[in-house]
């Protein structure tokens, strides 16, 4: 499969803002234009579309939110795409998709995590078209911490472009701000400490390289074993070995030992050289945490996993470009992942 990587945002290109799953409420609308100056501040222009309403558990019926993001997509003028935030059920959007289109479309940077995986990891899968792991809209006027990057600056890089993060030592679980009375809020209130951490146990050094997938769990689980969900034509890249990540966001360990033994047995590690697990504030079981979950799942697969990452739901955001070549170096000197646009 040849991944094709949108142009760099430049300023004055146009961002598109959709609500593919959830809108926004009205006690959140501040946040919202908050977020949305942001984008303008910094010199893009805004499309705004009509799937907002954040009364329900979905902005807008199906059709219309899979009418509203292809458009979005198909649109040459709008450069990059960013949802509010994820939700519960994006997945009744995957009938609704013209990946043949996308497939031949200039490709636009589609960028989000959460519900908002069950959306980029299926289009990259499918159509060879890099998308963003990254921070939501909601979540994007937050600084950056260092060694860190934002979105917007990965999707300002040129194709053939890399760029290299790791751990700040910073996060920040189980803790949120008030937007409904703070919209303005840009400073995270650190309340923890760590780095990454080896969850297999392995003591050789790792230095891999990979094609980079993955994503929420509890999301990507309900199309494992379907086409959208097919690692098969990312494999056939010369190097035939991918990098994947996964990230819980709320459930207990036993549910996540559950769907992360789903997804193995769908085939969705096959050709991994490492895993990298997400950072989580999700609970543990009585007899399980989340650690001893992603073992029991997946620690026959026999590779390094790599714990406490930043690409999850905890803060900050490790930014990761699905279909990006990825070079993952763990030992006891460094630990760093860089990404090729390439």
């Amino acid at each position: 499969m040849e991944i094709r990587y949108p142009q760099p945002l430049v300023p004055g290109d146009i961002i598109g803002v959709t609500s593919p799953s959830s809108g926004v409420p009205e006690s959140l609308v501040g946040r919202f234009d908050f977020a949305v100056q942001q984008l303008r501040d910094r010199g893009f222009a805004v499309d705004l579309g009509d799937c907002m309403d954040g009364s329900t558990h979905v902005s807008a019926p199906v059709e219309q939110r899979a009418r509203e993001l292809m458009r979005m997509l198909l649109d040459p003028k709008i450069k990059a795409i960013v949802p509010p935030w994820g939700g519960a059920t994006a997945i009744d959007l995957m009938p609704h998709l013209d990946f043949d289109a996308l497939a031949s479309a200039e490709p636009t940077w589609f960028v989000g995590y959460s519900d908002i995986s069950t959306l980029i990891t299926p289009i990259t899968l499918r159509t060879g078209m890099a998308t963003l792991h990254g921070s939501n809209l909601m979540d994007t006027p937050y600084r950056v911490p260092d060694l860190l990057m934002s979105w917007l600056d990965i999707a300002s890089l040129p194709a053939g472009g890399s760029f290299k993060q790791a751990s700040p030592g910073v996060y920040r679980v189980s803790d949120w701000d008030d937007w409904a009375n703070k919209p303005e809020v840009t400073e995270n209130a650190w309340n923890g400490t760590g780095a990454w951490e080896r969850l297999d146990k392995g003591q050789d050094d790792v230095s891999v390289t990979g094609r980079l997938i993955g994503g929420c769990i509890e999301t990507m689980v309900n199309l494992a074993g379907t086409p959208y969900l097919s690692t098969e034509a990312l494999r056939k890249d010369p190097a035939g070995s991918l990098i994947v990540y996964v990230e819980a966001s709320s459930v207990d360990a036993t549910t996540i030992c559950r769907h992360l033994h789903g997804m193995r047995l769908a085939g969705f590690f096959y050709g991994a050289k490492a895993i990298l697990v997400g950072r989580t504030g999700a609970p543990d079981s009585a007899t399980l945490t989340q650690a001893e979950a992603v073992l029991d799942a997946l620690g026959m697969l026999g590779i390094p996993i790599i714990g406490n990452v930043e690409c999850g739901h905890v803060p900050p955001q490790l930014p990761i470009v699905n279909g990006a070549q990825g070079h993952l170096v763990f030992n006891k000197k460094d630990q760093y992942l860089v990404q090729i646009l390439a």
